[in-house]
């Protein structure tokens, strides 16, 4: 086999004349080729560390104070005020030719503007950080933008007018504040006063005060340290106790999934769409290893943390007994492929030259006519990701930690990301109203044993060229991979193109060695683990029920003429529609970014509020007049807005308990009242998809160029997941999951209830009709 002698850069023998080397000129010139891409990769990323660790300075900006110190001594005018004269004066004396009296002048006048300019640089970088814990507006009208706004946002753009890569911001951004404890436990109180009757409620407010006074004093004390010490006082322990140390499957409970556009089709061949698919990514993933993608900006003007970016190729989840890990590798020039049962492993380099579209095509289609079969146990491997994490640990342990079966695994572990190529075909038909669902259903957990649930994220090929994602959750969150997303769908449909017959522009190189068969030695007992893994991931993927659909009475453009912010609309509008399904409020979830402090991740809105009941209520009475109605509507999109710019800006509830709770742990104190806030389930749990973070297309030249966004399976065994995408002007998108196993819960129902809510909302503004 030609490929496997290309795979060793030279072989010897031993002769009676001493020992034959056989050398591989082709291989050595790969070797040589990687070495040199290798070490270019390190001076990248030192010049990036100089030019990010000087920002909003530069070594342009440290040149001009030099020669500015310089030029006024030549003219006799002393800028330092005698300064120089000072570092010279204690400069060391030697006879050396290097001690000279000139030498000691320039030398001293190199330093004192090289100390002027890190002073500055480290006096900008206070004063940015100082404004950038500014968040009052965030809670002023739109339109109404206050004075001390806008001399902030004119210091802002001063500070950061340079052009910044990515992680320029990155010890700028202010630390995640601790909120008082006072202040948590009233709006955890005020949030769960709709849902409980009074003499619940009166439990409730005793517990919580008995917390607050006895308990809590000792457990701030240790959440204010560490907020001193760690860059966030959340993330490492959301990261660890929510995702790392969960044992239940990923699949379903953890992993989510993002679809790919819907309303038009670039190409119909398998092969090709991956090829220029895969070589965007590729392109995204060397922009972000050299910081040239532009950090996302809120107002276009601060900076959000983009330190989740830094694992998004090259990353596994490897199971553990107590708790998992993520092993990030700082390159990987392979990708893992699975097809019919079998993997594979890709190259995307030919010595240091990322393969072209039309290469990748090649090596795509290759794998697609492979006509071998699995090897035993093979086909349902995967299926150990998708099952419970102890046995996969322990069967990680006993089958793959030696031989042929750890060189593979090692193969896909340390995969730039996993490759599913399916052999069904799903997309989004408007005719067929189940054609959405089937398509996320496919997404969001396949045959259970066709995704590699680890990876950082698995790319998923349809027959008929159609796209996906399903991505882990514990190393970053949505809006990260839909950066990812955004880019490589618009390089695909703006840059890469496609021929007449579908295939990617130009022609392949025949010579490149075909996509390596991973080879496996899987023993029955083995075999047996993957089967028992297989069935509990089956029960677990048959039992979720998904309903997606596309609403398109009308979408972002009637809601702002209702004077409201859409998520503020749709939310409202989920309540009343959770009441008619269930005729009970429930505690409600809502994902929100705390991104603006250093190495945020989320936070919760608790959308259930007495503003929005009281509103729901009046709905079903029947008997208010719209004008009322508008009002009570008004009032709950108003506590909603507010209640979310209090999430965004590190004043909410629930991450600040969840820390308290953890300390409580630690220090092996007993506290009733955070036992009961964390046992509380989230039956309603919500999240808006974000869209154009990277604006590649004009939407109003190209409206079709939409996606669906994606989602995720039910928190709650009797509850929803409601991933939605207001997606333009005129459209929104959800996606709704719940469990057949539950005899309270219906996804289709409960979507009804939606389409209905939204559009009984929309009434009481009178003017649907136009967008009808």
């Amino acid at each position: 086999m030609a490929e496997a002698h290309q795979a060793v850069a030279f072989q010897f023998t031993v002769t009676p004349d001493g020992v034959d080397f056989r050398l591989s000129r082709e291989a050595l010139k790969h070797v040589y080729l990687s070495g040199i891409n290798s070490w270019k990769k390190r001076l990248i990323r030192i010049k990036n560390g100089i030019l990010r660790g000087v920002y909003p300075g530069s070594p342009t900006s440290w040149l001009v104070v030099i020669m500015a110190t310089v030029g006024s001594s030549f003219c006799n005018v002393d800028i330092s005020l005698g300064l120089v004269s000072c570092i010279q004066r204690c400069l060391p004396q030697g006879c050396g030719p290097y001690q000279t009296p000139q030498t000691r002048a320039l030398l001293s006048m190199a330093i004192f503007p090289t100390g002027v300019w890190v002073t500055g640089i480290f006096f900008f970088r206070q004063t940015l950080k100082l404004l950038l814990c500014y968040h009052g507006w965030m809670f002023e009208m739109h339109g109404k933008t206050s004075n001390l706004t806008r001399i902030w946002a004119m210091c802002i753009r001063l500070l950061s007018s340079r052009h910044p890569m990515l992680y320029s911001f990155q010890t700028s951004l202010p630390k995640l504040p601790v909120p008082r404890v006072s202040a948590t436990i009233q709006r955890y109180l005020e949030s769960v006063r709709p849902l409980l009757d009074d003499e619940e409620y009166y439990r409730m407010e005793l517990l919580a005060k008995e917390f607050q006074d006895k308990t809590a004093p000792r457990l701030q004390k240790y959440l204010v340290l560490k907020s001193w010490w760690a860059s966030n006082y959340v993330s490492d322990w959301w990261e660890e106790y929510i995702y790392l140390r969960g044992r239940s499957p990923l699949m379903v409970n953890s992993n989510y999934y993002v679809m790919d556009l819907v309303l038009i089709k670039n190409t119909d061949v398998q092969a090709a769409r991956l090829g220029n698919i895969i070589h965007a990514m590729i392109m995204y993933r060397r922009k972000l290893d050299r910081e040239e993608i532009k950090p996302v900006m809120a107002l276009g003007i601060v900076p959000m943390c983009s330190y989740q970016m830094e694992r998004m190729f090259n990353t596994t989840r490897i199971p553990g007994k107590d708790t998992d890990v993520l092993q990030h590798l700082s390159d990987s020039r392979h990708v893992a492929v699975y097809h019919k049962g079998r993997f594979f492993k890709l190259w995307l380099y030919e010595g240091a030259r990322l393969l072209k579209p039309q290469d990748l095509e090649m090596q795509f289609q290759r794998i697609l006519d492979d006509p071998s079969p699995p090897q035993p146990g093979e086909e349902k491997l995967a299926a150990l990701t998708a099952g419970g994490r102890v046995e996969w640990a322990q069967a990680r342990q006993a089958f793959f930690s030696s031989g042929k079966n750890k060189a593979a695994l090692e193969a896909i572990e340390r995969a730039a990301f996993f490759v599913a190529l399916d052999e069904e075909s799903y997309c989004y038909d408007p005719e067929d109203e189940a054609s959405l669902s089937l398509y996320g259903k496919a997404l969001l957990h396949g045959n259970c044993y066709n995704r590699w649930f680890d990876k950082s994220f698995t790319l998923i090929s349809f027959k008929n060229g159609q796209l996906g994602l399903n991505a882990e959750h514990a190393w970053a969150d949505a809006p990260i991979i839909g950066h990812l997303w955004e880019f490589v769908l618009g390089t695909d449909s703006f840059h890469l193109g496609y021929t007449e017959t579908g295939h990617c522009l130009g022609k392949p190189n025949p010579a490149l060695a075909p996509p390596t068969r991973l080879q496996w030695d899987i023993p029955k007992q083995c075999q047996a683990v993957i089967e028992s893994s297989y069935q509990v991931a089956k029960a677990l993927a048959d039992d979720v029920e998904l309903y997606c659909f596309q609403f398109l009475p009308f979408g972002k453009g009637l809601i702002k003429k209702c004077r409201t912010s859409p998520d503020a609309f749709v939310q409202i509008a989920l309540q009343l529609a959770h009441f008619r399904d269930r005729g009970k409020f429930c505690l409600t979830y809502e994902a929100s970014m705390t991104r603006m402090f250093r190495e945020g991740r989320t936070e919760t809105v608790r959308s259930c509020t007495s503003e929005s009941t009281a509103f729901v209520q009046a709905m079903m009475e029947g008997s208010h007049t719209k004008a009322d109605l508008r009002d009570l509507f008004q009032k709950a999109a108003k506590k909603h807005q507010n209640m979310y710019r209090l999430a965004m800006t590190g004043a909410g509830i629930d991450r600040h308990l969840f820390c308290l709770y953890l300390v409580s742990k630690y220090l092996g104190v007993s506290s009733p009242f955070l036992a009961e806030v964390l046992s509380e389930p989230w039956r309603l749990s919500t999240s808006q998809i974000p869209q154009s973070q990277i604006r590649m297309f004009d939407p109003e030249q190209h409206p079709n160029h939409l996606g669906a966004g994606g989602g995720f399976g039910p928190v709650a065994d009797d509850g929803y997941g409601v991933s939605y995408m207001i997606a333009g002007e005129n459209t929104i998108f959800f996606h709704i999951s719940s469990k057949f196993s539950s005899s309270e819960t219906n996804a289709q129902r409960f979507g009804n209830h939606i389409r209905k809510a939204l559009l009984d909302i929309a009434d009481l503004f009178q003017v649907p009709k136009a967008y009808s």
